[in-house]
């Protein structure tokens, strides 16, 4: 069995450290953790490993956020991945900061990211983890926020949440979707 995880986030320094890379950081912190290297390959940083006999693929499109459908998109056809085997891990605003949602589908909620792979692979049906940065912003502020690095208390709970999220993330991939939010959802 093979998986796509797909962390989206904005390349460049300027956006490393943002609340719209969480999805980068997650899946950079997962590939830490397996000892995996990044390789530039066509609209991505790609890796993978092998977890409970899975083929586990990670993505950090290349991109941008607003056109991760394309590499999405790309390599799930590269490497033959059924879309219900995709896992889009993605920032939302819509959530408290640390809490975590897996879903098997939805609307993008006015995500760029989200909205271009609707466009791009063929609807709202492919799972997804949203993971809560929160609303603490001023009215019309929202891309300052998302764009913004996170305050000094939230950059020391991130660890906690990332390891949930990765948690998460591989018990998809080893006990399907339908479990996983039952063991998992908040």
């Amino acid at each position: 069995m093979k998986y796509l995880i797909i962390g989206l986030g904005n390349i460049g320094p300027e956006y490393e450290l943002t609340r719209h890379n969480i999805g980068f950081l997650t899946v950079d912190r997962l590939a830490d953790e397996k000892g995996c290297t990044w390789k530039s390959d066509r609209l991505a940083f790609k890796t993978e490993f092998k977890h409970k006999g899975r083929t586990i693929h990670m993505i950090k499109p290349t991109t941008y956020m607003n056109l991760s459908g394309k590499a999405m998109n790309y390599w799930m056809k590269d490497l033959q991945v059924a879309k219900e085997n995709t896992l889009v891990i993605v920032d939302d605003v819509a959530i408290p900061f640390g809490k975590l949602r897996m879903k098997p589908k939805g609307s993008a909620a006015g995500h760029n990211g989200l909205k271009n792979i609707e466009e791009l692979t063929g609807g709202q049906n492919y799972p997804r983890l949203r993971m809560g940065i929160g609303d603490d912003f001023p009215k019309g502020r929202q891309i300052d926020f998302v764009l913004g690095k996170f305050t000094a208390q939230e950059f020391d709970e991130l660890p906690i949440t990332m390891d949930k999220a990765i948690e998460m993330s591989l018990s998809f991939c080893a006990i399907g979707i339908d479990r996983t939010m039952n063991l998992f959802n908040d």
